[in-house]
């Protein structure tokens, strides 16, 4: 199954946003603003079946991916 789509919004009051949480000058917080998520969303859509365990989120896979990539 396709994963769920990501959401920024947080609705509950008793949990901070992520923004408030962590360092937005980070390196890797940059990278990430930077990335065109919906273009890896596209072009990995193609591989989730309609049926089955639904997928892991596309940000998740990149995110692991990375790292090992450029080691």
């Amino acid at each position: 199954m396709k994963p769920k789509q990501y959401e920024e919004i947080c609705d509950d009051m008793f949990r901070s946003k992520l923004d408030a949480i962590i360092y937005m000058r980070h390196p890797a917080v940059i990278l990430a603003g930077k990335i065109d998520w919906g273009h890896f969303d596209k072009e990995f859509g193609a591989l989730y079946s309609e049926e089955g365990r639904p997928g892991i989120a596309t940000r998740r896979m990149v995110g692991a991916a990375y790292p090992q990539a450029h080691c």
